[in-house]
């Protein structure tokens, strides 16, 4: 299978289940910072912001990984795998809140 070169080919790449987070993941990141450019890089979706990368997500078999994981927050810390990323296992619900405190504090962690 080819690398995907969009993030819609990304997401219907997926099964199904994981298919409906990733479109509500997208969908949660675009709400919390609106303006942000999708693209594809290191294989995974991308957010870019004033055309630097905000945010990265990677499907994988259990759970969702977001690159880079703000550190410094106690809601947050539960989530925090290795250095810089976090993962979010697939429950349902999905913990959207989650991810939308994750892009905002990568927000103001830019400045």
């Amino acid at each position: 299978m080819s690398a995907p070169t969009d993030v819609d080919a990304y997401v219907a790449g997926q099964p199904e289940p994981v298919r409906i987070i990733l479109d509500q993941v997208r969908a949660t990141i675009h709400d919390a910072v609106p303006g942000l450019e999708e693209t594809i890089k290191y294989a995974m979706p991308t957010m870019a912001l004033d055309g630097s990368s905000l945010v990265h997500f990677a499907a994988w078999k259990h759970h969702l990984s977001v690159y880079p994981w703000p550190a410094g927050d106690d809601a947050l810390a539960p989530y925090a795998s290795g250095s810089g990323t976090g993962k979010i296992p697939y429950v349902d619900p999905f913990p959207l809140d989650v991810v939308r405190r994750a892009v905002l504090l990568l927000r103001e962690q830019r400045g």
